[in-house]
């Protein structure tokens, strides 16, 4: 979707009331903090592209994220039927585009129950963990608008 200067200010200057907010400041190098609601997490490069490979990369935390929230629903789904939540893993791997633009190509997500699940059970988690909100967002892209302060 294209956007006008006039689209970007607006965007801008008047962001809606709900809007849920981070920062993100730089810290040395390829280092950055990120703070979220008064939680700091730093985001890094591995040292063969630049980095000091202190930290995950942008693109690292883009995959836990989906990764995190399919765990965060699945154990949900199990604490809600008074399931043990115990043993729940969730792995998750990604490859990038070797074309451009630099993009996440695939991502994998394999959602490991917790042992002695029914099969009954093992769909209706697999069928409640596949509709986090990360998966929904990706799903239905937002629109994404970059602008730089005035």
């Amino acid at each position: 979707m294209a956007h006008t200067a006039a689209d970007t200010a607006t965007a801008t200057q008047s962001p809606a009331p709900d809007m849920h907010r981070l920062e993100v400041a730089h810290v040395d190098g390829n280092t950055y903090a990120v703070d979220v609601r008064g939680h700091r997490l730093l985001v890094d490069q591995p040292e063969d592209t630049g980095g000091q490979g202190t930290a995950p990369t942008p693109t690292e935390l883009f995959a836990a994220s989906l990764a995190t929230c399919v765990a965060f629903y699945a154990g949900r789904y199990l604490h809600r039927h008074g399931l043990d939540r115990t043993g729940l893993r969730v792995r998750t791997g990604f490859t990038m585009a070797t074309d451009r633009p630099a993009r996440i190509d695939a991502v994998h997500v394999q959602v490991l129950p917790p042992p002695g699940l029914t099969e009954q059970r093992r769909a209706a988690l697999l069928a409640v963990a596949s509709h986090c909100t990360v998966h929904n967002t990706l799903r239905q892209p937002p629109e994404i608008v970059i602008a730089l302060e005035p």
